[in-house]
C-alpha cells in the first residue's frame, strides 16, 4: 500500500532535506565509531588502568545507567527547546568525556569519563525527530524519516565495522593512551558540523521541563539498571541486587502518577495505551533483549572449545571478527532494506516481518550451530531484521507521536530497548554461569546458558510480530500523519 494517497512513495525525495540527512549520516558515523573502536582494545586499557579484565564490566554498567537517565531528559527537552540544540549538548558533553578518557590512567576517573561518553546515546533520537519534524512541510514526513533513519542506521553500522579495524590495528603499534584520542578528535569534529551544518527543527514544542518527573523516572531507572548490573556481577544470591532491582520498580509507581497530573509531562505515560505507540514500545523493549543482551554470547560461542566442552566452534578471534563483521553488515543491509520495502507493503507488515527474521534467526540455533557456516547463515538472518527494526522503530514512533511529543516518543524507543537489553544481559550472564549436573565447568559458558539465550532471543522477537498485528493498518504512514 502507499504511504501517500496522491504520490508514489518511490517517486518521492528529500529534496531541501538532502543537506541535513547528510550532516546526520556523519554525526552516526561518528557514533559508529565510539561504539566499535574500543571494543578490541578492553585487554588493554584494563592494563593501562591497572585493573584485572573483571573489572572492565564497570564500564558497560556505567554507560548504561547514564544512558537511562540521558534518554528522556534530553528527548524532552528537545521537543522544547530544539532536537538540534540539545545534539549539540549532547555532543558537546560526549567530545569532553571522550578527550578526558586518554588524559587520565586511574580507573574510576577513566569509569566516570566513559559513563558521561553515554551522552551519545541520545543522537539517533534527536535526529529521528529533528527529520521528522523538518520534513513535515513536504507532506512526506513518514517516508522520508524511514529512508533517512535507514541511512543513519546504515552509517552507524559503517563506522562500528570501520573503527573496530582500525583499532584492532592501531593497538599494536600504538601505546595507551595514544589512540584514545581519536574518538576524541572524531566527537569534536562531529560538533562543529552539527554546528554549522544542520539547522534547527521548526514547530517546537511550547511547554515547562518537569523537573520533578525527571528526578522520579531517573531514581527508578538508576536503581533498577544498577540492580540488573549488580545481579550480573554478584549473581542472584545477592540482597543488595534484589533491593535495588524492587525499589527501582517501587518508584515507577509514583512516577506514574504524577506523569498522569501533569498538563505537560515530562513522559507522557498515556503513549503507552495508544493502540500504533504501545506495540512499537512493547517491540522496542523485547527487540533489545536480542540486539543489545545476545551479541557477546554469540561471540564467546564462537571461541568455545567444542574438544574441551563438546559444544561451540572453536575458532580463532579473526575467524570470530569475520562473524562479527558479517553480522553488522547485514545489519547495514536491513537498514537499508527497510525504506524499500515499504514502497510495496504497509509499514507495520515491513515491521512485522522484520521481527519474524529475527525470531527465526535465533531459533535457527537450536537445530543449527554446529559449524561456521550455520552460524554465520543463523547471524545474517537475525541481523537484516535486526538492522531494519534499529531504523524503523524511532521513524514508526515519530510518525505516531502526538504533536510536540515526537522527541520523546523516539526517545522511549532507545529508553525501552536499553532496558530490555539490561534486563537480558543480567538473566543470559547467569544462565551462562549456570552448569547443570555433571557438565563441563570451566571459563566457558553452559550449553544450557546458550540454548536459553536463543529460546529467549527468539520467542521475544516473535511475540513482538505479533503484537504489531493489532496495530492500525495505516499507522506509521503519511495517512495517519496527515
Amino acid at each position: 500500500m502507499s504511504d501517500s494517497r496522491t504520490t508514489d512513495p518511490g517517486k518521492i525525495r528529500f529534496g531541501a532535506l538532502s543537506a541535513v540527512v547528510g550532516f546526520l549520516v556523519f554525526v552516526e558515523l561518528t557514533s559508529g565509531v565510539i561504539q566499535g573502536f574500543y571494543v578490541p582494545m578492553l585487554t588493554d586499557i584494563a592494563r593501562h588502568l591497572g585493573v584485572p579484565d573483571a573489572d572492565v564490566n564497570w564500564l558497560e554498567g556505567g554507560q548504561a545507567m547514564v544512558a537511562a537517565i540521558v534518554i528522556p531528559a534530553f528527548a524532552k527537552l528537545g521537543d522544547l527547546v530544539g532536537h538540534r540544540r540539545m545534539l549539540l549538548v549532547s555532543t558537546a558533553l560526549t567530545a569532553l568525556a571522550s578527550a578526558a578518557m586518554p588524559l587520565t590512567d586511574n580507573f574510576w576517573v577513566f569509569l566516570l569519563a566513559w559513563s558521561l561518553q553515554g551522552f551519545y546515546v541520545v543522537w539517533l533520537p534527536l535526529e529521528t525527530a529533528l527529520i521528522y519534524h523538518r520534513a513535515r512541510a513536504t507532506g512526506h514526513p513518514a517516508v522520508l524519516t524511514r529512508r533517512a533513519a535507514g541511512l543513519l542506521v546504515a552509517s552507524l553500522e559503517v563506522g562500528v565495522i570501520a573503527a573496530a579495524l582500525a583499532a584492532g590495528q592501531l593497538v599494536g603499534v600504538w601505546p595507551l593512551p595514544g589512540p584514545l584520542w581519536l574518538p576524541a578528535i572524531a566527537v569534536t569534529a562531529c560538533f562543529f558540523v552539527i554546528l554549522f551544518g544542520v539547522k534547527e527543527s521548526p514547530d517546537l514544542h511550547p511547554g515547562t521541563f518537569d523537573g520533578f518527573g525527571m528526578a522520579l523516572v531517573a531514581a527508578a531507572l538508576l536503581a533498577f539498571t544498577g540492580g540488573l548490573f549488580l545481579l550480573r556481577l554478584q549473581g542472584v544470591a545477592s540482597p543488595v541486587a534484589w533491593v535495588a532491582l524492587v525499589l527501582g520498580l517501587a518508584l515507577f509507581v509514583p512516577f506514574v502518577l504524577w506523569e498522569l497530573r501533569q498538563d505537560d509531562p515530562l513522559v507522557d505515560v498515556r503513549m503507552f495505551a495508544s493502540p500504533a505507540l504501545g506495540p512499537v514500545f512493547i517491540t522496542a523493549g523485547l527487540f533489545g533483549v536480542s540486539v543489545l543482551g545476545a551479541q557477546a554470547p554469540l561471540s564467546t560461542f564462537a571461541r568455545t572449545d567444542p574438544s574441551v566442552y563438546g559444544y561451540g566452534l572453536g575458532v580463532s578471534s579473526g575467524l570470530t571478527s569475520i562473524l562479527i563483521g558479517a553480522y553488522v553488515l547485514s545489519l547495514v543491509a536491513g537498514a537499508l532494506a527497510f525504506p524499500l520495502v515499504t514502497k510495496y507493503v504497509a509499514p507495520r507488515w515491513a515491521l512485522i516481518g522484520a521481527s519474524v527474521l529475527v525470531g527465526v534467526g535465533y531459533l535457527l540455533f537450536l537445530p543449527r550451530h554446529g559449524s561456521y557456516s550455520e552460524v554465520l547463515v543463523n547471524m545474517i538472518v537475525a541481523g537484516v531484521g535486526s538492522g531494519a527494526l534499529v531504523a524503523a522503530l524511532p521513524a514508526a514512533a515519530a510518525s505516531a507521536a502526538p504533536l510536540g511529543q515526537t522527541g520523546v516518543a523516539t526517545g522511549l524507543t532507545n529508553s525501552v530497548k536499553t532496558v530490555g537489553g539490561a534486563i537480558a544481559s543480567a538473566v543470559f550472564g547467569i544462565a551462562l554461569a549456570t552448569h547443570a549436573g555433571g557438565a563441563v565447568e570451566g571459563t566457558a559458558g553452559s550449553y544450557s546458558g546458550y540454548l536459553t539465550v536463543w529460546v529467549v532471543c527468539g520467542a521475544t522477537a516473535l511475540v513482538a510480530a505479533v503484537i504489531l498485528l493489532f496495530v492500525p493498518k495505516t499507522a506509521f504512514s503519511d495517512q495517519t500523519s496527515a
